[in-house]
């Protein structure tokens, strides 16, 4: 993507996650448009079990979660601590890719961050009779850019 202001913003991508794209849109979602010390600690209260993420488009046969009526409007969620636990990292090294701009991380506001689908490693399982059974591992990218608001 190409900015006008280049110099306000920090860049980090996140290659081959082994996380399902499904359940990273979720969190990515989530995290979206917040300030990046109120997402990673939003991710810290996940990974602690404090906190879920509601899951809007990928919902089916989920459960609903206590507090995210109240604050999200929507009841049902999960709590993906494998995935939370990539983003922090993620937003980490974004930080200090912001810290070596010169960039003030207090003021740092996550103006777009996506996930995307990556490769799928196909394996098969033998069973009786001939047949197989798939054992897909489905992985995922994920890219992040933070701006300086002021």
């Amino acid at each position: 993507m190409k900015f006008r202001e280049e110099e306000k913003i920090a860049k980090a991508v996140l290659w081959d996650v082994p996380v399902s794209p499904k359940i990273m849109y979720e969190v990515t979602r989530a995290i979206r448009g917040m300030m990046l010390k109120e997402a990673k600690e939003y991710l810290k209260r996940v990974i602690e079990l404090k906190e879920p993420v509601p899951f809007f488009r990928y919902k089916g046969k989920q459960a609903h979660r206590k507090g995210l009526a109240d604050k999200w409007k929507w009841p049902i969620g999960r709590y993906p601590v494998k995935a939370a636990k990539y983003l922090l990292r993620l937003l980490e090294n974004v930080e200090n890719n912001a810290e070596n701009k010169d960039l003030n991380t207090d003021k740092l506001k996550i103006i777009h961050i996506a996930s995307h689908k990556g490769p799928i490693l196909k394996r098969w399982m033998p069973r009786a009779f001939g047949r197989s059974t798939p054992k897909f591992r489905r992985l995922s990218h994920v890219e992040v850019i933070v701006k300086e608001v002021s």
